[in-house]
């Protein structure tokens, strides 16, 4: 089968589609043919090294998270599938298992980016694919769209707050702003030029700025942070009225020192388990359309090393999705 993977550590230019052995499930796990995956800022960070202090990989390095497809073997013990069904969600390449290590049911995989991966089975992290969601959709919905409800579930938006969404124009900021609207949220959104300004007020947003932290708005109720790493949060957290609350997804979360604030709730979402909610409620908001990828560009495989250095590149608004 072709992966996409890594040989060595490096930008996304240096990936390359390799050719392996489809793998085999074991005991508790299946084997999927993925229709489609959508890139996330880790699969490129992972391959770039940013994590070494953390765990040197093993290479080849398959990446891919997030996916839609059809179960085609199953190991021994698993009941909750069977072969022809079609699946989605997301699983972190087995050599991340660090983030998961102390947890009751990882959601792992060989790497999404593959034409076959092997998967675990008994995982909130996977579901049907409801008929409705086609698998471009479903792949771009695994982690952004939990996120995005995890975000709404945390933030306890009322209507007439303000947010100010940082990295708005991501997967998960596409999939948050139309929650927020509906919410009745007041949303100021960032935007790297005119064209992504215009998706995002589409999408819900009510006012659109840079990047630059100086024009960030001052007394918000809610920050999210989608895109800043921790040594820019304290800039940040100054927009936020006292008692406001700051929530961010970007790993590792930051100390009270690190934002600055002793007079804000700070919150750092990364829920491996799914205890805030799985896939399962992903495929039922999809299916009654509260939550829509928005696909920036789309890729056929073979084109994966394209793929992975548009993802790279700003501008874009939504997902960048590949299709086998």
């Amino acid at each position: 089968m072709k992966a996409l993977a890594a040989t060595a550590y490096g930008p996304p230019e240096n990936l390359s589609l390799i050719e392996l052995d489809v793998p085999r499930p074991g005991p508790g796990q299946m084997l999927v043919r993925i229709a489609a995956s959508s890139l996330n800022p880790t699969d490129l960070r992972v391959a770039a090294g940013d994590y070494r202090a953390i765990v040197e990989l093993t290479f080849p390095y398959v990446l891919g998270n997030d996916f839609a497809g059809t179960v085609t073997e199953v190991g021994a013990g698993v009941t909750a599938y069977e072969v022809g069904d079609e699946v989605f969600g997301q699983a972190l390449p087995r050599q991340l298992s660090w983030v998961v290590a102390d947890h009751l049911r990882p959601s792992l995989s060989t790497g999404a980016l593959a034409e076959y991966a092997v998967v675990e089975a008994d995982t909130p992290l996977l579901a049907h694919r409801p008929a409705a969601v086609p698998a471009e959709q479903a792949a771009a919905l695994g982690i952004t769209g939990l996120t995005a409800l995890s975000i709404m579930a945390a933030a306890r938006v009322t209507a007439g707050e303000s947010v100010l969404v940082v990295g708005a124009t991501g997967g998960v900021g596409t999939q948050v702003v139309p929650l927020l609207a509906a919410a009745g949220a007041m949303i100021t959104a960032t935007a790297g030029n005119a064209a992504a300004g215009d998706a995002l007020r589409e999408l819900g947003a009510d006012r659109i700025i840079s990047h630059d932290q100086a024009d960030y708005p001052s007394g918000v109720d809610v920050l999210l942070d989608l895109t800043l790493p921790v040594d820019r949060l304290a800039t940040a957290a100054r927009s936020l009225r006292a008692g406001g609350r700051l929530i961010t997804i970007i790993f590792p979360g930051p100390t009270p020192e690190q934002v600055g604030r002793d007079d804000v709730d700070v919150q750092f979402l990364l829920d491996p388990d799914g205890v805030a909610g799985g896939m399962r409620d992903v495929a039922e908001a999809a299916e009654k359309g509260l939550l829509r990828a928005t696909i920036a560009h789309r890729f056929p495989f073979d084109q994966g090393v394209q793929a992975a250095t548009a993802y790279a590149q700003r501008g874009k608004v939504g997902k960048i999705v590949v299709t086998m």
